[in-house]
């Protein structure tokens, strides 16, 4: 399993700018994620994975989130050494990048 993790770094879109933290973890042989904003920002939706798949140096995945009904949400989170570079490709939001994001406990 790659990417195993905690992982910081800042993102900018029109509804929050600030750090965010990922963690990815393995639960029954399987990838688990979470992701936590800092304290006072808006609450996350609910996150569910449908498919999460390891290619080369990165992790690719298809979530949905409760307010977006029917949408998918396609993630790319790539690898290099305690660094992190990726994105979220969100409907009616677009492209999130996650850039520069550092591993902090591993």
């Amino acid at each position: 399993m790659i990417g195993l993790g905690t992982w910081t770094g800042k993102v900018h879109t029109m509804f929050f700018s600030g750090n965010v933290t990922f963690t990815i973890g393995e639960k029954n042989g399987a990838y688990d994620f979470s992701m936590n904003l800092p304290e006072g920002a808006t609450k996350l939706p609910e996150f569910s994975f449908r498919e999460i798949k390891e290619e080369g140096d990165s992790l690719l995945a298809v979530a949905e989130v409760s307010l977006l009904p029917g949408k998918t949400i396609d993630i790319k989170l790539t690898f290099t050494g305690d660094q992190m570079n990726g994105y979220l490709k969100i409907p009616f939001l677009g492209k999130i990048d996650l850039n520069n994001f550092s591993r902090v406990q591993a």
